[in-house]
């Protein structure tokens, strides 16, 4: 009998005394027997080392300067010996039994070369505050509209990373989004309808912390893959801008005035696809969401 696959995690960390232990301990859990974790730290400052040396006779750890996420994430593969690849941040955790239905899946649909699971948001105690949004079944045109993945929930073949060059170094905020879109321009994904990990949402995360840089980012992003800015991202940013909202404890709110200016701004972001983003952009405007906008915007 085949043996089973040996799964590589990486984790990269720098000063995340606060949650890492919490990760650590999501991975170490797993009832899958072949596992190899190894965590890249930036040269943290806090207690990470402390929470490092303790298991280090479970895992293994790096820490140096690295060149920041990206960098720690891609020198983590290249130490790692896995045929499936995962990374898993410092602030995140596992659900029991993930890594073990990721390597049953594969081993049921061969073809696939990257799967991910469900997944639910948790608040700095580690209380869940509501499930990921998720698109299931896989959809491959998904990714021309929002990346609907939760990144702790995926799980990658290797040749598929190697095939397409892994992370991207040159982003900070959507290397995931990036590497989602090359990987399904030549390899299928696979959707599993099992919970298989958490994403910490609190006030230090990169992704509510940087939100004017991760908006622009991501529409850069979209721009070099498909050269078409979708009208959700051009009104979530001009909203950021207006109000400093990062839009998910503090909601989206809604406003004319700024819908009416991603038409302009949408236009110069897609002035090859000028009919395309026009029809998509009149398409929202039934009289319910006029209405609605029109309501907030007036205060009442």
């Amino acid at each position: 009998m085949e043996q089973e696959p040996l799964v590589s995690i990486v984790t990269p960390s720098f000063n995340s005394a606060r949650y890492i232990e919490r990760t650590i301990q999501s991975v170490l859990s797993q009832d899958y027997p072949r596992i190899e974790y190894i965590v890249m730290d930036g040269a943290s400052t806090d207690e990470t080392l402390s929470v490092l040396q303790r298991y280090s006779d479970r895992l293994q750890y790096v820490s140096a300067p690295d060149g920041g996420v990206v960098d720690a994430i891609n020198k983590g593969f290249d130490r790692s010996q896995g045929r499936i690849l995962a990374w898993l941040s410092a602030d995140d955790e596992y659900l029991p039994g993930a890594v073990g239905a990721a390597v049953r899946h594969f081993q049921k649909h061969p073809e696939a070369a990257v799967l991910y699971g469900e997944g639910a948001w948790i608040d700095e105690q580690g209380r869940e505050m509501g499930p990921y949004p998720t698109t299931s079944p896989y959809r491959p045109q998904m990714f021309e509209h929002e990346c609907g993945i939760c990144q702790p929930a995926v799980f990658m073949r290797r040749e598929a990373v190697e095939g397409v060059g892994r992370l991207d170094p040159a982003l900070h905020f959507a290397f995931d989004y990036d590497l989602w879109i090359r990987l399904a321009a030549k390899y299928p994904f696979l959707a599993v309808p099992e919970r298989m990990a958490l994403s910490r949402m609190h006030r230090e995360n990169k992704t509510l912390g940087k939100r004017r840089e991760i908006f622009e980012e991501n529409i850069r992003v979209l721009r070099r893959h498909y050269g078409y800015v979708p009208v959700n991202w051009v009104y979530g940013y001009l909203s950021f801008l207006r109000d400093g909202r990062d839009q998910y404890f503090e909601p989206l709110r809604h406003s004319a005035a700024v819908y009416s200016a991603a038409l302009p701004v949408g236009s110069f972001y897609n002035v090859r696809h000028l009919w395309r983003y026009w029809r998509e952009w009149a398409s929202r405007l039934t009289p319910e969401n006029v209405a609605r906008v029109s309501k907030r915007d007036s205060g009442t």
